[in-house]
């Protein structure tokens, strides 16, 4: 009886390692990485971080390592160093229990529901949108014609119209951010800060009518102006204008005296040309970068996908009719059939189809980036040796290891969440899903999903309590949203203490790399904050060294292409990734050569001086950014 409550391992495609069939943890260390940041967007290899081959990995192991800051990709392991990256990215987690859904959550989940009942019909995209990866104009498939018009030509939008508005919508967001890369360019705009990206927003009904007494109808408009000009005063560095007739604004003004108005208008300035071959007029306006009607007034309604935009009788019964015709899902009062299946993680064609289509028409990839290899390599592909249970042990039904959940609609693949099951928590590390479904907001859905796996399971494996969304950068917008999955925790970097998100807001938006467990003790502190964090900055350059000389980065999806760090300042020190000692015993670490395990002390006369004196500094090294209790139980690889 005993036996049958045991776990039982089984090793991966990966291996146990090579010894004699016992489950253990096999890395290499690959050291320092450079490679260019895809959040920043810098251009030059400025994201730094620590990177592991491995060869086998227990869940135990990478439990640990998630702890302290490391994620994969496929079976490569990496862990910025936060002090030196360019973006620090901070470990984020959720305890599933006490999560606290917000309204925008709940919407999403009672739209899937509607969807799934037959009580709400989503338009099938794909006959709308005829992409091709040369034309820049592909997105932009709204037509505010600039023609004389009468009721007739008004705007319609049914579910093919929701579609169109979304393009445009993000059309323009993308415009805008590259005004705002040619502004860097030219010296118009400091390039000494990371690049937001644009968000532009319809304007609602209740706003417009704010502009009643003009010809013009606001349509949309963003705020991006606003927040260069708050990057711009955090990190206080000097920002140039170059001198221009058109705007005034001077020349060698210090970057916290560019106002929002100021930055909208030199936006403004590069988007005129633009706005008019859309029909449209751009004016900057108290700082937002707004886009008005030139043709005439155009409404939407209170939500993009509740109906038409306009509005003769005759219009709106061939909205209806084209509507009931092209959308797609179940018929009026038709029930879907859905179902979320796990399965081990493994190559499946179906799988890696709608992978292909999600990120050429999503991220716009191209194909020569989306094969089968390298879908493989990262998505399929696991270290992890699966863990199956074997009677009532404590772990879930499916065991711990890597999966696929599929999301799966009257038989047809809609998404694939790719997770790694642990025994504390649900990992999750990408989400792919049809992009003829994005007004499902599958990627929210699929979140609420994997928290609600984890409150079901928790009576199988009561260990198991903690959701992980994987790196959250306060610095990049698009991050932002895994804040909203409350209440959060950040990982510390230096003590590796899980902190509030609350707590760690108000750190991070003074500065991108704190030290967040110095400051948990200011929950309620708020007024005692900014004395506080200096004297801390001060003590933290005691941990920290001189990196203004060193440039690295990670990226997940090609971490391969990153380059080695070899030189000095790379093998001696990377600086302050942990409190402990910074010449660690090396004695009990666990070494692998030629298919034996032996500990460091017994092998290290066989190195001459020199040997010794290098392989040193790489094996104090690795213990910093995996700790001590990590590197005497994973095998340190040597051949």
């Amino acid at each position: 009886m005993a036996d049958a409550m045991k776990l039982r391992s089984e090793a991966s495609t990966s291996g146990s390692g090579g010894n004699g069939g016992r489950v253990e943890s096999v890395v290499v260390d690959v050291g320092r990485r450079k490679s260019t940041c895809g959040y920043c967007k810098s251009g030059a290899r400025t994201r730094i971080s620590h990177g592991l081959w491995a060869h086998s990995l227990t869940v135990d192991d990478y439990q640990a390592l998630l702890d302290r800051g490391w994620r994969r990709s496929g079976c490569f392991l990496y862990k910025p160093e936060m002090e030196k990256t360019c973006c620090p990215s901070y470990a984020i987690r959720l305890k599933a229990s006490d999560f606290s859904p917000s309204k925008e959550q709940m919407r999403v989940s009672k739209r899937m529901q509607r969807f799934l009942d037959g009580k709400l019909e989503v338009k099938n995209s794909t006959e709308l949108i005829k992409e091709t990866e040369a034309s820049r104009g592909s997105c932009c498939s709204v037509n505010i014609s600039n023609k004389s018009s009468d009721a007739t030509d008004s705007m319609e939008v049914d579910c093919e119209g929701k579609e169109k508005a979304h393009k445009f919508i993000h059309s323009l967001s993308n415009e805008i951010d590259h005004a705002i890369k040619l502004c860097m360019e030219s010296g118009e705009l400091s390039s000494d800060f990371q690049l937001p990206k644009a968000a532009v927003k319809r304007v609602a009904p209740a706003k417009k009518k704010l502009q009643a007494d003009m010809l013009e109808d606001l349509i949309f408009s963003c705020n991006i102006s606003f927040q260069i000009a708050a990057i711009l005063r955090r990190t206080r560095k000097d920002f140039e204008v170059v001198k221009s007739s058109e705007h005034g604004l001077g020349v060698n003004r210090d970057s916290s005296e560019l106002s929002p108005k100021a930055i909208a208008e030199i936006l403004v300035s590069h988007l005129k040309q633009l706005a008019k071959s859309f029909g449209l007029s751009v004016r900057a306006c108290n700082g937002h970068i707004n886009f008005y009607s030139t043709t005439g007034k155009v409404c939407f309604d209170e939500e993009i996908g509740s109906g038409t935009m306009s509005k003769t009788p005759s219009t709106a019964d061939k909205v209806n009719d084209r509507h009931s015709k092209k959308s797609c899902g179940a018929p009026q009062g038709h029930r879907l059939r859905f179902e979320i299946r796990l399965k081990r993680s493994s190559f499946d064609y179906e799988e890696y189809s709608l992978y292909k289509k999600y990120q050429l028409r999503v991220h716009n990839d191209t194909l020569d980036h989306v094969t089968e290899s390298s879908y493989k390599r990262f998505l399929v592909d696991t270290p992890l040796v699966h863990v199956s249970l074997n009677g009532d042990g404590a772990a879930p039904p499916c065991g711990f290891g890597s999966f696929h959940q599929q999301y799966v609609l009257d038989g047809k693949l809609i998404a694939v969440g790719v997770i790694d099951i642990l025994p504390n928590c649900l990992s999750s590390k990408y989400l792919f899903w049809d992009p003829d479904l994005a007004s499902l907001s599958l990627g929210k859905y699929s979140a609420l999903e994997e928290i609600k796996w984890i409150n079901e399971n928790q009576m199988h494996c009561p260990s198991l309590q903690y959701y992980y969304l994987g790196y959250y950068i306060h610095s990049c917008s698009k991050m932002r949203y895994k804040a909203a999955y409350r209440p959060s925790e950040l990982l510390c970097p230096l003590r590796y203490q899980w902190v509030p998100y609350d707590v760690a807001k108000q750190l991070l938006d003074r500065r991108n790399y704190v030290s967040l467990s110095d400051f948990s003790a200011l929950q309620n502190e708020d007024s005692l904050l900014p004395n506080v964090f200096d004297i801390l900055e001060e003590q933290q350059n005691d941990f920290v060294q001189d990196t203004s000389s060193d440039a690295v980065n990670e990226d997940e999806m090609a971490e391969m292409d990153s380059e080695d760090s070899n030189d000095k300042a790379d093998s001696e020190a990377i600086g302050a990734t942990s409190v402990e000692s910074e010449n660690a015993d090396l004695s009990d670490l666990l070494i692998g050569l030629r298919g034996a395990r032996l500990r460091y002390e017994t092998i290290r006369h066989a190195f001459d001086s020199s040997q010794r004196k290098l392989l040193e500094a790489q094996l104090q090294r690795y213990v910093r950014v995996v700790g001590t209790e990590l590197s005497e139980q994973m095998v340190y690889s040597l051949g």
